[in-house]
């Protein structure tokens, strides 16, 4: 398998504890955007997902900034946004008359990639 390298500033965050599901649901929503018009929408929305994409996504321009003095913050935008399973805890769940469910802990991995608007 070929791992395809993608150009542009990048920023990971890994073993979120958060379902993969409920940080897409968000995700989908800034795919595309502008970075500005990204981080207010992440502040607005109540998501616990939101607040991890928001962290990665700065740091990701934070790696921008620092790397190309001339860059500004308008100029970039969410290029490439995966949001990936990690490890999954499985848990005892006690239930009635002496049985047990799994509980499934999940986890995530957030990849961005920033780019400049051209």
């Amino acid at each position: 398998m070929v791992m395809e390298i993608k150009k542009g500033y990048q920023a990971h965050a890994r073993y979120l504890r958060v379902s993969p599901t409920k940080v897409r649901r968000v995700a989908d929503i800034i795919r595309k955007k502008p970075y500005g018009e990204a981080v207010a929408i992440l502040d607005s929305l109540p998501h616990k997902g939101a607040r991890f994409l928001k962290k990665v996504i700065k740091s990701a321009a934070a790696n921008a900034l620092y790397n190309n003095k001339k860059l500004d913050e308008e100029m970039l935008y969410i290029k490439d946004l995966q949001v990936n399973g990690g490890p999954t805890m499985k848990r005892v769940w006690p239930r009635a008359r002496g049985r047990a469910d799994r509980l499934l802990k999940r986890s995530c991995h957030i990849s961005v990639v920033l780019d400049e608007i051209s």
